[in-house]
């Protein structure tokens, strides 16, 4: 059996799906279903042996310690324009603990999901060195939630006999329509063209930054899906790793191709960054993605055209789930 959290989630339930299709029907899916109705598409097509709401997935462990092949701790609370540390402290802190412990009792292989948040204004660059990770400076309580459980597992002498960590960078990709105003950029560009034929991207406020040339590493879920079963099936370095396409690119490159997907011209203006974001935004980010191809990950990534071209062409399009 394998334990999938955050399992009616964006990228937990891609995870899911992906399991499936490799012949992983096996699985225990948890989360709060009842409580977001809206996510039903993400996960009811899945194949899968039990739901369990977030509580009742340690009870399970404990019963259940000997069948489990694996977890994976996808759920998080991961609003970054909230502020209430209590909240993530409850949530992505104490809450990883628990499953941390449990399956180093039991030895059960533990994958969870970092943030590259974690890295703040990059002033230590985007390199996953573990030695280093304690210096890094996240911007706002989410990702100082999940620096702080890195942090804490790093110096755990009781730890899984095969865990990772990773740090995910800017994951867009189907199965995120319930997410609001935390779902990507592509899929705020797309809503935004089709209902007005044109996209508002925000302007740089940085002054070594043009309008639009912001840049992040955007990174497609269904790469990212790929990587964590990969983690799973080839149980070699235990440790954190970046999870981004390993390439910065630019707003304006999103929006063009969103654009070019959709068969029209580009249309862009700017808009002043929210005031509320703008002191916690970050101008750069790319993940160094040499870590995880040294312990084996030869795959291609999709590029950003190739990325937003599936989604918006097979999945935005007709409002399909994957």
């Amino acid at each position: 059996m394998i334990i999938i959290t955050g399992a009616a989630g964006f990228i937990g339930s891609v995870l899911a799906g992906a399991l499936n299709q490799k012949g992983y029907t096996n699985l225990i899916l948890a989360d709060d279903f009842e409580a977001r109705p809206d996510k039903g598409p993400n996960w009811k097509s899945k194949k899968y042996d039990s739901l369990l709401s977030r509580e009742a997935v340690f009870d399970y462990i404990h019963q259940n310690a000997i069948e489990i092949e694996a977890v994976f701790h996808i759920g998080a609370k991961t609003d970054t324009t909230l502020f209430d540390k209590a909240i993530f402290d409850a949530q992505n802190v104490a809450y990883s603990q628990r499953l941390w412990a449990l399956c180093a009792a039991n030895q059960i292989p533990f994958l969870y999901a970092s943030s590259a948040a974690t890295y703040g204004l990059g002033e230590h660059g985007y390199d996953d060195n573990e030695e280093e990770i304690g210096l890094l400076k996240p911007l706002n309580p989410y990702g100082q939630s999940k620096q702080d459980f890195d942090v804490w597992a790093l110096a755990q002498e009781q730890a899984p006999f095969y865990w990772r960590g990773f740090k995910f960078f800017n994951v867009y990709g189907p199965n995120e329509y319930h997410k609001a105003r935390m779902a990507s950029v592509i899929f705020h560009a797309f809503g935004q063209i089709k209902e007005k034929g044109s996209l508002r991207l925000f302007r740089s406020h940085n002054p070594n930054f043009k309008d639009g040339e912001q840049m992040r590493d955007f990174v497609y879920v269904k790469d990212v899906v790929e990587v964590l079963i990969y983690s799973f099936e080839h149980r070699t370095q235990s440790g954190i790793f970046n999870l981004g396409s390993g390439k910065a690119r630019t707003f304006l490159d999103l929006g063009r191709q969103v654009f070019a997907s959709l068969g029209l011209e580009p249309a862009i203006t700017f808009i002043d960054t929210p005031v509320d974001i703008r002191d916690t935004y970050q101008y750069f980010t790319e993940a160094n993605m040499d870590k995880l191809r040294k312990v084996g990950y030869e795959a291609p990534f999709y590029t950003l055209e190739e990325g937003i071209d599936d989604y918006v062409r097979n999945y935005l399009v007709s409002e399909a789930f994957i």
